[in-house]
């Protein structure tokens, strides 16, 4: 009897080792890219967030878009903003780009019905799918994720405390979003042990409005600022996405699931902070990105760098970092090729697998350059901008820029300059032009539009003073 038990139990481990891994994505909302420790921050306190980086690989190059709902799309689609059509958050009309000499172009709010999720492309190829959190490609209808490849979704955002879920789902009165997302996401864990998971966790902290809980606020209320961290509140929401972490982590162990498991956390967009420092905006920030330039809603590191952390057992080498340039359009083929799964058949994928980088942190991978295009407007107070219509590529140490509005161009060297403070584009006029090239020909290869000429140029709207439409803007500002 004993044999045969001892037989079994072997068969079952050599099952486990033969399934093809399990995939769980954490993706924190506006958390900077020094908002973490292991990143950088002597303020904040991320236990679990470090202690994942110690087990596996960061990407200290990785870019996601300017704010939340591109980036949403480009990792859903695998493709860059001008396939989509999802450039930026909202309608055109959010801010007032009538004063400015472009007419931005028209931007989708929805990710098209014809795009073949990764999450469809995952259960196609036999995963169990589970998506909880922000979603923001649209909710209703065909829209939902829950039509869209996961076999699970349930979406929340925009409140912290008392929010709303859909579908509509029970929850202890005061409980947190992010600890009831977590819940979710450890029953998932738990109901699918058995069979390969892909599990998508978009948290919606750390984005506004900024509500803690208390016992968190109170770790930090006596803390002394360091390098622009400083809010106690801010603190105490990046502890409880960390919490979250570590109760992933927590029951992977308990399950014996990690050693099986790929499992990636990042951000979806640059931290909000940095702006003060830039000009746009006075009085302080919630945080600050620094070294890097500006936060989210520009096309500076600053707004596009994230912090990105793997954890693969086997693959992976505890506590190393790779420098290569990674983008959001590289999370469809990598899970893809994780999973063993068929790419999507007449859909282009941008992006490149980034296994081989996870395999080894020195290698490279095929492409030349990462591309961003973003021909529209994001605003940051009264006429001011985060950023107006630019486009981008980086390739090696280089970062070149192409502002529509004037064709301003602006050349960095990344290695010397993380910063962003010195242009070289005319002490290296040929690395310049070489640069502009290859974004001009991604450009026409993509079929990227341009902003149109703004043949009706308006003087700015003065500031509303009190409550009502003004404050409105200064809300939305926040994306």
């Amino acid at each position: 009897m004993k044999h045969l038990v001892g037989l079994f139990l072997l068969a079952l481990s050599v099952h486990a080792a033969d399934r093809t891994p399990n995939v769980i994505f954490i993706l924190a909302d506006d958390l900077g890219y020094t908002d973490v420790a292991c990143f950088g921050s002597k303020y904040y306190e991320t236990p679990n967030i470090d202690k994942l980086a110690d087990q596996g690989m960061k990407l200290t190059r990785h870019h996601h878009c300017q704010n939340c709902q591109p980036t949403r799309a480009a990792l859903m689609s695998g493709q860059y903003a001008p396939r989509t059509g999802v450039y930026t958050v909202g309608g055109i009309g959010r801010f007032g780009w009538e004063s400015r000499p472009l007419r931005p172009v028209d931007n989708a709010t929805e990710l098209p019905l014809e795009k073949v999720t990764i999450a469809q492309t995952m259960k196609k190829a036999g995963y169990a799918t589970g998506m909880f959190g922000k979603w923001h490609l649209g909710q209703e209808g065909e829209f939902h994720p829950g039509k869209r490849g996961f076999d699970e979704a349930i979406v929340s955002m925009g409140r912290h405390f008392n929010f709303s879920t859909q579908p509509k789902v029970e929850y202890p009165k005061g409980q947190y979003l992010a600890d009831f997302l977590t819940d979710k996401a450890v029953d998932f864990i738990q109901r699918h042990k058995d069979e390969p998971f892909f599990l998508y966790l978009p948290h919606f902290g750390v984005h506004s409005p900024h509500d803690a809980k208390e016992d968190m606020i109170a770790k930090f209320k006596d803390k002394a600022p360091v390098g622009g961290h400083h809010s106690p509140v801010y603190a105490g929401m990046i502890a409880s996405v960390d919490e979250s972490v570590g109760r992933v982590m927590k029951t992977l162990d308990e399950l014996k699931l990690a050693d099986n498991t790929v499992l990636i956390f990042s951000s979806d967009n640059g931290g909000v902070g940095g702006y003060a420092r830039e000009g746009i905006k006075k009085g302080g920030d919630i945080t600050d990105n620094a070294p890097l330039r500006s936060g989210k809603g520009s096309l500076y590191e600053g707004g596009t760098r994230v912090p990105f952390i793997v954890r693969w057992p086997g693959v992976t080498q505890p506590g190393t970092s790779c420098d290569v340039p990674t983008i959001h359009v590289d999370l469809y083929p990598t899970f893809a090729d994780i999973g063993k799964a068929t790419l999507p058949a007449g859909q282009p994928l941008d992006g490149e697998s980034l296994v081989p980088l996870f395999r080894d942190s020195g290698a490279n991978l095929k492409r030349e350059a990462i591309y961003q295009h973003f021909p529209g407007y994001l605003g940051a107070g009264e006429n001011t901008w985060r950023t107006t219509p630019v486009g981008l590529i980086e390739a090696g140490d280089w970062k070149l820029m192409e502002f529509f509005e004037d064709g301003r161009l602006e050349l960095y060297n990344l290695k010397d300059d993380i910063g962003e403070q010195k242009n070289l584009a005319t002490e290296n006029p040929e690395k310049t032009k070489e640069l502009h090239a290859k974004m001009l020909a991604w450009r026409e290869s993509i079929k990227a539009p341009m902003p149109t000429k703004n043949t009706d140029v308006k003087s700015p709207e003065p500031a509303k003073k009190g409550k009502g439409k003004g404050k409105g803007k200064k809300k939305k500002a926040a994306e």
